[in-house]
């Protein structure tokens, strides 16, 4: 076996080769569950399980990852299954094959070797870049010296148009889920302690209302223009607005209730007419499985509004992914009483 180097382990005493072997014995045996306390392996041993693409399993070691190296999460949740948005003929469900990817408390990509990407997806681990932190003393950690081998080989574009990241790759590094296997997975949710059952149940139940809905009446929300309308509030970080009412937004969709590409979920409607703060401006994101850099124009992220996965995928998603909101679906807060006179 391979040995660690001498600055491994940095978060706290430095643990011995005996503890080392037995943390990756148990890790071999065990998957990490959600609530566990790991590490992020330093930087030559990611290093050492990685292709000449910086892969491993076709799943990217990105950049933005490195300042995670030495430090401790919890895992939140196991990505049993992932949504790839942005497809052709709407959402895809996917799975990894080796069941070996987890997620750390809501730990997101910044972009910033990505030429300022705005998506902030959950950053996906392989189990392998982790090791159990549990029965270790907890501490802030040191910073490893930089591994320039690593940095060196971690990517980030393939051509001057197409970038290389995670979501970029989510189609090479999973397949996409049989029916019969979409509709399994809630008990692997279950087992691996993802939800428990009675959330289980409450997703089965939105799952098929919405299902039997879009059956019988088509798109949620959808409007009845082919050119939708488009308005610039140039709202910025911390604004404070009124997400408009239902019917008011129907107004700006087309048939597949969407504004200008950009589909109104159903979840979204459980927001309107509430207050909400702007978290950020979206001006470009790189594309699920194309690595295009895609430009938005009037659409922001609000605080605490993310995919309502249940809406659309039986069980549900682990992605956890930003929702992105139209500016003409929102009025600034100051405005609401004047709009009501």
């Amino acid at each position: 076996m391979e040995q660690a180097p001498a600055n491994a382990g940095t978060v706290g005493p430095i643990p011995l080769l005996e503890d080392q072997e037995h943390d990756e014995n148990v890790q071999n045996k065990l998957k990490f569950r959600p609530g566990d306390l790991v590490q992020v392996k330093p930087e030559d041993e990611i290093l050492a399980t990685l292709d000449a693409d910086g892969t491993l399993d076709r799943l990217p070691f990105m950049p933005e990852m490195l300042e995670y190296c030495g430090r401790r999460f919890r895992v939140s949740r196991r990505a049993l299954k992932v949504c790839a948005s942005g497809m052709k003929g709407g959402s895809i469900l996917l799975g990894f094959p080796a069941d070996d990817v987890v997620m750390l408390e809501e730990l997101r990509c910044c972009g910033a070797t990505h030429d300022g990407c705005q998506k902030a997806c959950t950053i996906l681990w392989k189990e392998s870049w982790l090791r159990n932190a549990e029965g270790h003393r907890a501490g802030a950690g040191k910073p490893h010296a930089p591994n320039e081998g690593l940095r060196a080989r971690l990517k980030t574009m393939v051509s001057p148009n197409t970038y290389f990241c995670q979501a970029s790759e989510i189609l090479r590094a999973t397949k996409r889920l049989s029916r019969w296997e979409r509709y399994t997975k809630w008990v692997c949710d279950i087992r691996a302690g993802n939800c428990s059952v009675l959330e289980m149940a409450q997703r089965f139940s939105i799952f098929l209302f919405w299902r039997v809905q879009h059956i019988l009446f088509g798109p949620y929300g959808r409007g009845h223009g082919k050119v939708t309308p488009t308005e610039d509030l140039n709202l910025q970080p911390g604004d404070l607005v009124q997400v408009k009412a239902m019917q008011s937004i129907s107004e700006t969709l087309d048939e597949k209730a969407s504004n200008r590409g950009l589909w109104f979920s159903p979840n979204m409607r459980l927001l309107c007419g509430t207050e909400q703060r702007v978290e950020k401006r979206i001006e470009k994101l790189i594309v699920d499985g194309t690595g295009e850099m895609r430009h938005m124009r009037n659409t922001v992220f609000l605080e605490r509004s993310h995919c309502g996965c249940a809406h659309i995928a039986f069980g549900g998603c682990s992605r956890r992914e930003y929702v992105y909101w139209r500016e003409i679906w929102l009025r600034r807060a100051g405005d609401v009483s004047k709009s009501q006179d």
